[in-house]
C-alpha cells in the first residue's frame, strides 16, 4: 500500500516542482519586461505637475514646461522654448520594492549627466518610471541624497510628465 501511495505521490509531486519552476521563471521573465528601457521613452512630454524639496510645485512655475527623451538625451524646455536643462542618460533596472509604482510598473534608477554649458557634467542620480503616457522622474540635485521613492526630500525636485502627440 505505501508504495502504491508512493507510486502516486512521486508523479505529482514533480508536476508541482516543474510548475513552480514554470512560475519562477514567467515572473522572472516578466521582471525583464517590467523594467524601463530608453526606447519607452522616446517622445516629448508636458510637465502636468511637480515637487520640489518636499513641496509641491506651483502650477504656474511648470505650466507649458516640455520634456523630450531620445534614447540618451533628455531636453527640458521652460513655456518660452527655452532650454532649461539638457542631459545624457542612462538607466539601470531597480530592485528596490520602494521603486514600484502603485500600478505595480518597475521604476528603474537613471543616471543624467548635465550637457549645460554653465553645470556641464553635473551628475543627478534618480528613479525614473512609467504608467502608461505617464511618467514620473525624481532625482537628487549636486550634494543631494538619491531618492529612494517617488516623493522629494531636501536636494530632490520630482516631475509627472504626460506624453503629448507627435
Amino acid at each position: 500500500m505505501r508504495r502504491s501511495i508512493v507510486r502516486l505521490a512521486l508523479p505529482a509531486l514533480a508536476v508541482a516542482l516543474s510548475s513552480a519552476c514554470l512560475a519562477q521563471e514567467a515572473a522572472e521573465k516578466e521582471k525583464e519586461v517590467a523594467a524601463l528601457k530608453p526606447a519607452d521613452l522616446v517622445g516629448g512630454y508636458v510637465i502636468s505637475a511637480g515637487e520640489k524639496f518636499g513641496v509641491p510645485d506651483a502650477p504656474e512655475r511648470i505650466k507649458g514646461s516640455t520634456v523630450r527623451f531620445t534614447e540618451d538625451r533628455v531636453v527640458v524646455m521652460d513655456k518660452d522654448s527655452k532650454e532649461i536643462y539638457g542631459a545624457t542618460y542612462s538607466l539601470e533596472a531597480n530592485e528596490a520594492a520602494a521603486g514600484a509604482s502603485a500600478s505595480g510598473a518597475i521604476a528603474s534608477k537613471i543616471k543624467m549627466t548635465s550637457k549645460l554649458a554653465d553645470v556641464e557634467d553635473a551628475v543627478a542620480y534618480g528613479l525614473i518610471d512609467k504608467d502608461g503616457d505617464t511618467v514620473r522622474l525624481v532625482y537628487a540635485l549636486p550634494g543631494g541624497e538619491a531618492p529612494r521613492d517617488f516623493k522629494t526630500k531636501d536636494k530632490q525636485l520630482m516631475f509627472v510628465m504626460k506624453k503629448k502627440a507627435d
